[in-house]
């Protein structure tokens, strides 16, 4: 039985292979999606317990997905770990607005990713 499952939203193939199999090895259910439209769609239908979210998505990005998920009246919301390669404080800002629960500047230890998913699941199953 899995730990938790994560939706990992990346576009960078092998950076989503790379969380994907220590997710895996951690004992998480993932899944991966390329882009933002198909983010928001399985999202919705899995509903996972946390999203790993690239900001610089094709389609559209980071922040539209987190909006677009809210606008669905996905509830709970799952927890979002926002990925950036973009360190600019107004974006950072603009993700904790939106309700991101945390917020990781690249580069990244993938380990570091895979503990902060770790601790979301653990933090969403003692609310």
């Amino acid at each position: 039985m899995a730990a938790g499952s994560v939706l990992v939203a990346e576009d960078e193939r092998n950076l989503a292979e790379a969380l994907t199999f220590l997710m895996q090895r951690a004992g998480l259910d993932v899944t991966v999606a390329r882009d933002g439209p198909s983010t928001v769609e399985t999202a919705r239908r899995i509903k996972p317990d946390v999203i790993v979210l690239d900001i610089m998505l094709p389609g559209f990005d980071g922040f539209e997905v987190v909006a677009a998920l809210k606008n669905l009246g996905t509830d709970p919301l799952p927890r979002i770990i926002m990925l950036t390669a973009r360190g600019h404080e107004k974006d950072k800002r603009k993700a904790l607005e939106l309700g991101v629960d945390d917020y990781v500047t690249k580069p990244f230890s993938n380990r570091d990713v895979v503990e902060r998913v770790q601790a979301l699941i653990a933090r969403g199953a003692v609310e």
